[in-house]
């Protein structure tokens, strides 16, 4: 699994050019799952994401968790993530995950973060419009294999 962290001032997922979810402050997530991904670091992720430090304390330091700073996760599906690009222009989703095995992913760690901090999400397999104010910017990867 792949994602892409982005602390944000504010972010919001519209449908069908109504906003289904928003959040002020905190994180937008956007994660992919490859073929052969499982539920079994999800743990150890959720762990990961909640105590990652990169909010500014007072002095100005990368040096608080989302749980300091009272924010809130928006957790946008995204298989281009696994987009290969190594032949040709148009890139190849083989390595993605088959839609219905990574929506019980998405929706398993949904919960779990859910459980640990308030957590909105997008609507899986739709044509979402993400809008996020990127603060800082900051933008952090995580790849599963370096868990």
């Amino acid at each position: 699994m792949k994602l892409v962290i982005q602390r944000v001032s504010s972010s919001s997922c519209t449908v069908d050019n109504k906003i289904i979810s928003s959040i002020d402050k905190g994180y937008l997530i956007l994660i992919g799952f490859k073929s052969d991904d499982n539920n079994l670091l999800f743990d150890k992720l959720v762990k990961k994401i909640i105590n990652l430090r990169i909010f500014e304390d007072d002095e100005g330091k990368m040096n608080r968790s989302i749980l300091d700073v009272g924010g809130k996760i928006l957790l946008i599906s995204q298989f281009t993530l696994y987009g290969d690009v190594k032949h040709g222009n148009r890139p190849s989703f083989t390595n993605a995950m088959k839609f219905d095995e990574a929506n019980k992913l998405y929706e398993e760690l949904f919960q779990k973060l859910n459980e640990k901090i308030e957590t909105k999400r997008g609507l899986f397999g739709a044509d979402m419009k993400i809008n996020l104010l990127n603060d800082g910017p900051v933008t952090i990867i995580i790849d599963g294999n370096d868990l």
